[in-house]
């Protein structure tokens, strides 16, 4: 069985006569003109147009029909502001002014927003690992840092370019130096990965996977 594409309308062929009609009057005519005249869509014509190599003529790119551009065109012209046009609310606005009661909702110098969290604040990061503010520069990566970093980096020293500082038991939330250990991000990879597992377990994945493939293929493939 195969798979439904679902409710198209029927495709509609050229004729001879309407091939035609298309040499003829491509060239010259308004594409919707001459897929109306075909008795099919823009996007036909212009396809069909193409296949045949039919192109429009220069005469009809520079006549106000084809749409274009041309040179000394002044296309909206009567509507733009004319050169030292001086706006009319010029010299209106100036430093603290504002409609209504907007003035008393801005902020003011120095002031902060609600969600300010000052140097020292702590948050769990959208991987799940806790973060503490270190700084105030405003550009979060620079701000905010993994607490087990800064406890490995306070015990330790700096962390190594290409080394990662991991959890020994697994557990974002036991941030205990006795819980970290300083692995290589080559390391890092393999225990995220498949090879991390015996030869044995490993087998056995890959052919669960294979099987998990099989399956979606026959299940699509019977799809009405």
């Amino acid at each position: 069985m195969t798979k439904s594409r679902g409710i198209h309308a029927p495709r509609q062929y050229w004729t001879d006569d309407q091939i035609e009609t298309l040499r003829l009057n491509y060239a010259n005519w308004p594409t919707y003109l001459v897929a109306h005249v075909c008795g099919h869509s823009e996007r036909s014509t212009y396809v069909k147009a193409r296949e045949l190599g039919l192109k429009k003529s220069a005469k009809y790119l520079a006549s106000p029909e084809a749409g274009r551009m041309q040179r000394n065109d002044n296309r909206g012209g009567a509507t733009r502001y004319a050169k030292g046009h001086v706006p009319a609310n010029k010299g209106l606005r100036r430093p603290g002014w504002a409609p209504g009661r907007m003035a008393e909702t801005q902020f003011k110098a120095g002031q902060r927003g609600n969600k300010y969290l000052p140097i020292g604040s702590e948050r769990v990061n959208s991987d799940g690992y806790l973060d503490r503010k270190v700084s105030d520069t405003g550009y979060p990566p620079k701000d905010w840092q993994p607490v087990h970093k800064l406890l490995w980096a306070e015990h330790n020293g700096p962390i190594p370019s290409g080394f990662a500082v991991v959890f020994k038991n697994g557990t974002k939330t036991d941030i205990r130096i006795e819980n970290l250990e300083l692995i290589s991000r080559g390391e890092l990879m393999r225990r995220n990965t498949i090879h991390r597992y015996p030869p044995e377990l490993k087998e056995v994945i890959k052919l669960n996977g294979k099987l998990r493939r099989l399956i979606d293929k026959k299940t699509e493939s019977a799809t009405p």
